[in-house]
């Protein structure tokens, strides 16, 4: 910030950051440039929106994977090592989306 910067006035600034995923496809994440911004209910509403985003783009990058080994598996010669590697990406996938889900469902103290 140089002496011309007028201050920072209003709601805060959110700032695009592009991240790169296992699956190798961009996704674009909000970082607040305030960290105590106070979360409303409307924020909460669009977190769960972008986790349920997030769990279908992952869904969809599980399903290709199945794809994958599957037409690697029907060629007569087929690599060992590279259907245990798509295999093993395919799991952590699995992995992640299950935890997301497990983010959506609020915790119940009985």
């Amino acid at each position: 910030m140089t002496d011309r910067d007028p201050p920072e006035k209003g709601p805060p600034r959110l700032t695009v950051i592009e991240t790169i995923g296992e699956s190798g496809r961009s996704e674009d994440a909000l970082q607040s440039k305030t960290p105590n911004a106070s979360l409303s209910p409307a924020a909460g509403a669009a977190n769960d929106e972008a986790i349920l985003i997030r769990i279908a783009l992952l869904e969809e990058d599980h399903n290709d994977l199945s794809q994958a080994i599957e037409a690697l598996e029907a060629l007569p010669h087929h690599d060992r090592l590279s259907v245990a590697r798509l295999k093993k990406k395919k799991l952590l996938i699995k992995d992640k989306i299950q935890t997301l889900k497990d983010s959506l469902t609020p915790d119940i103290i009985a």
